[in-house]
């Protein structure tokens, strides 16, 4: 359906990029991570199987997009062609976020990596080859999730600006990375907003009564208002650009709200992980795990089941208009 897709953020759609880190402790290159992925093995996904970035290329009949990390060794340019994976565990909008989780890559350094990507397909194709190449490609962007837990988690950046000071900053700068892919190629680009954070098990586990952290969830979806107003923005100022937003906050409060409707009968609890909601450990070898992970919303403290994760890119690829604004990207692929 597209020539590529070019994936950009967090753990939530990161398959292996944290592999290659030496020093980072943000890893899901161990077991019981991958139980249920096609080879039984980990593989760096943060999940049980497949996360959302697998899921989105296998509805658009592409194979996952690589690590970005994984093709610096091999000498054949060619595996650029379909897309590559900058996604990163610990990754966030800001420089910063992985200061809490060891090394990541931030999205200012992931940009920095597709335009390596970029001149690359420019000297195999020509320009005008990889311009039209890189204008029918999806850009997809998962990320803000650690920046706004961070916010939250630190008393030192509650100093530095009020909430609201945060989010506007956090659209602003993620405003400039697009405009740098816009720059080289970028016109289709599908983004998410935050999900319902303040309602994860590691949210939930530091309060005796599991309830969520509203103020978290409050700020994640202004910061989501943000987004789209800037996307609508940088629309009209630059030519030929076309988005699909996709309101992740909607879909997974239906989903915590009505979980049996969606298959669900955990919502608090991780699959994988020990102590209070399996969230005071994460999941580690050690740890123990649920066998029925299709009932689970969350498979460790901090990320979705393959099966939530499904439900997430169904909506998204063909989902109405209160969840995808202003279209799914089954019409952005045709846009």
């Amino acid at each position: 359906m597209v020539p590529a897709v070019f994936v950009f953020g967090d753990s939530l759609v990161d398959v292996g990029n944290n592999n290659y880190l030496p020093v980072s402790i943000v890893k899901a290159d161990f077991p019981h991570n991958g139980i249920d992925f096609p080879t039984k093995k980990p593989t760096g996904r943060f999940s049980n199987g497949k996360n959302a970035a697998d899921l989105l290329a296998e509805k658009l009949g592409l194979p996952s997009s690589p690590p970005y990390l994984s093709l610096l060794k091999k000498t054949d340019e060619s595996s650029y062609i379909n897309g590559v994976s900058f996604a990163s565990g610990g990754a966030g909008i800001f420089n910063g976020t992985d200061q809490t989780y060891g090394q990541s890559i931030p999205l200012l350094k992931q940009v920095d990596n597709y335009i390596v990507v970029y001149k690359s397909l420019v000297q195999q194709m020509g320009p005008s080859g990889a311009e039209k190449h890189l204008s029918k490609a999806l850009f997809t962007i998962v990320i803000g999730s650690n920046d706004m837990l961070d916010y939250f988690g630190s008393s030192d950046l509650r100093k530095k600006s009020t909430p609201q000071q945060f989010v506007d900053l956090m659209a602003n700068t993620l405003k400039g990375q697009l405009k740098r892919l816009y720059e080289t190629g970028a016109r289709k680009f599908v983004l998410t907003g935050i999900g319902v954070i303040g309602c994860i098990p590691a949210e939930r586990v530091k309060n005796k009564t599991h309830e969520c952290n509203e103020e978290c969830n409050i700020w994640s979806v202004k910061y989501n208002d943000e987004l789209k107003a800037m996307l609508k923005g940088l629309k009209s100022e630059r030519q030929g650009i076309n988005y699909s937003y996709f309101d992740t906050y909607s879909i997974m409060q239906n989903v915590i709200q009505k979980p049996s409707s969606y298959g669900f009968s955990e919502i608090e609890s991780a699959c994988c992980g020990l102590g209070d909601l399996r969230a005071k450990v994460p999941c580690v070898p050690v740890s123990k795990y649920c066998s029925n992970r299709k009932d689970h919303v969350f498979w460790d403290l901090y990320h979705p089941t393959e099966a939530t994760a499904r439900i997430f890119v169904d909506t998204l690829f063909d989902g109405p208009s209160q969840y995808c604004i202003p279209m799914n990207v089954r019409q952005l692929v045709s846009a």
